[in-house]
């Protein structure tokens, strides 16, 4: 099969298209015909050599996928072959055909097209965990989501509409009208705007309840002061910084909470459990219509590397698609 693999790491250069051998999946797997994966920031991250993936033979990155079972292991009940399929994966989505275990597949919705598809499972699991799982978002409360326009930032919006919460966003300049018509309450513009202040004005003062952060840095203090009493922030990634300081004293009136989360680090035992909550609990929103994946770009695997690119640039709103 052809699969991209890392045999050194750096620029988006070293993605390279080889031959590899088809895997075998194991009693409780299913092979998977890939039919598209989408980029995320950990894929860039791994290329660079900060984010090491799982031990396989061959280095092949790639967090999720949609595509069609086309063999399974003896102990797999839940698949059949020519089954549609989406899941999230520690890596080797860059590839034409992948093992997963059965239960870290959901069925893709009948609403929406197989290899659109694959834009679904990072970004809005990342976002219903993060919000709903581990923040507490529920009707009548308020989320503030940074890089509002971005993969987790546009499932994120479209998530806390759904449960009937308010969402604020932020975005730059370019993207703050994408953000408001995927359903942002607010979208500030921070390139021009302080979002604590806009928050405060929003609010009435009172903050809000859950805080997506990826940026990281010197947001962490000004997220506390946006905060809420008894509010919880969530902090996904470190798009800006590693390093962060923040007043401890003002957790404490806040009753605060500051929770720190990945999804690829998990027990298995856990991704499963996710996978399988967020199939009962939300993937009926896109059939609904309720939800809907947000493309921005889509490129063959042939030119992985203009997609890193093109995600590099920060330009893009939703997720970029690579097609098997």
């Amino acid at each position: 099969m052809r699969a991209v693999v890392l045999t050194e790491h750096g620029g988006p250069e070293v993605l390279t298209v080889a031959e590899v051998p088809d895997p075998t999946p194991g009693p409780d797997e299913v092979l998977v015909e890939v039919a598209a994966t989408a980029l995320n920031r950990a894929d860039l991250l791994q290329r660079r050599g900060r984010y090491p993936g799982p031990p396989m033979d061959h280095e092949i990155p790639g967090m999720e996928l949609s595509g069609r079972v086309v063999d399974r292991g003896e102990r797999v009940s839940s698949w059949t072959v020519g089954d549609p399929v989406m899941g999230i994966v520690g890596g080797g989505a860059y590839a034409e055909k992948i093992a997963v275990h059965e239960r870290q597949l959901v069925g893709t919705p009948t609403s929406v097209d197989l290899v659109d598809a694959a834009a679904i499972p990072e970004v809005f699991i990342t976002a219903w965990d993060a919000l709903v799982r581990q923040g507490g978002l529920t009707s009548g409360r308020v989320a503030l989501v940074h890089a509002g326009a971005s993969g987790v930032g546009t499932a994120a919006i479209q998530i806390a509409r759904a449960v009937g919460a308010t969402v604020i966003v932020t975005a730059s300049t370019g993207k703050v009208d994408a953000c408001r018509a995927l359903g942002a309450d607010l979208a500030v513009d921070y390139t021009a705007d302080d979002f604590v202040a806009r928050v405060k004005e929003h609010t009435e003062g009172r903050g809000v309840d859950v805080v997506l952060d990826v940026v990281g840095g010197d947001y962490l203090a000004r997220n506390l002061d946006a905060l809420a009493v008894g509010g919880t922030i969530v902090q996904v990634g470190v798009m800006a910084d590693a390093m962060a300081t923040f007043p401890l004293g003002a957790l404490l009136p806040k009753r605060a909470r500051l929770i720190g989360t990945v999804l690829r680090s998990r027990p298995i035992e856990e991704k499963i459990a996710v996978t399988q909550q967020f199939r009962r609990e939300v993937l009926p929103l896109f059939d609904s219509g309720a939800l809907a994946p947000v493309i921005d770009s889509r490129y063959p695997l042939d030119q992985i590397a203009d997609a890193h690119r093109h995600m590099e640039s920060n330009v893009n709103i939703g997720k970029i698609v690579v097609e098997l």
